[in-house]
């Protein structure tokens, strides 16, 4: 009898943890994991299913690795730098996830392929992306779809308000449909195409302050960088499934 109790538990354990495998998943469902666990259950018998379930529980933590996120920008005179900063501070705030924060010239292929999430900045040249972030986009491996699936994001660093920032954000999201990525905004309607800054126009001229972006921008940068984060995350157990 006592062996059937062992064995039902044990099996109760591996539902359990095979229908919640999130990040958050031993802060919100232990208490209730603990209470199928001890409910009708001798201490005798508990103590003869410590070893494992603690198999168990390494086991579960295994599963879910640490996801990558890449962060590649092009500046030229710091003000996408200052943005992309941002960015990686609001990624690294997710527990879980590991930020790599590069230059376009400093980013390799096995960078690309090796991340969940690929978040690209460019300051805005005539409404477009600078040549150093589109050379970079072109350098990325095309044949078999290896970015099939990634998460992508984007932002920007611009002189003015419509003066090309939000085009310069959906060439980069475009970009990253052509490789079947996943393209993601920030987390509201205030920035559903990324984040970006501006830098000329008032009351936010900055232009002439190498690396100084508005606070406001910042923050957006933050945010985007956290939701990217949290979304990598949240995938990565199913990928690894």
């Amino acid at each position: 009898m006592q062996a059937f109790k062992v064995r039902k538990i044990v099996a109760n354990f591996k539902r359990i943890l095979q229908h919640k495998r999130q990040n958050n998943f031993w802060q919100n469902y232990w208490p209730y994991v603990g209470f199928k666990l001890l409910k009708g259950v001798k201490l005798k018998i508990f103590s003869k299913l410590l070893l494992p379930l603690s198999f168990l529980f390494l086991n579960h933590t295994q599963l879910a690795p640490n996801a990558n996120v890449l962060i590649v920008y092009y500046s030229a005179q710091g003000h996408t730098q200052a943005l992309a900063e941002a960015v990686a501070k609001g990624a690294r705030s997710i527990d879980g996830v590991n930020v790599v924060l590069k230059t376009v010239a400093e980013a390799t292929t096995p960078d690309v392929l090796a991340a969940e999430a690929i978040i690209v900045g460019s300051p805005v040249y005539n409404a477009n992306i600078a040549p150093e972030v589109q050379k970079f986009i072109n350098s990325w491996p095309f044949e078999g779809a290896p970015l099939r699936d990634k998460i992508g994001a984007a932002f920007a660093a611009a002189g003015g308000f419509s003066a090309g920032e939000e085009l310069a954000q959906m060439n980069i999201l475009h970009a990253m449909l052509v490789f079947g990525m996943i393209v993601v905004g920030g987390p509201d309607w205030q920035q559903p195409f990324g984040a970006s800054g501006i830098v000329a126009e008032k009351p936010f001229e900055t232009e002439q302050q190498a690396g100084k972006v508005d606070e406001q921008f910042l923050k957006k940068g933050e945010a985007l960088g956290k939701r990217v984060a949290e979304l990598a995350r949240r995938l990565k157990p199913a990928a690894a499934k």
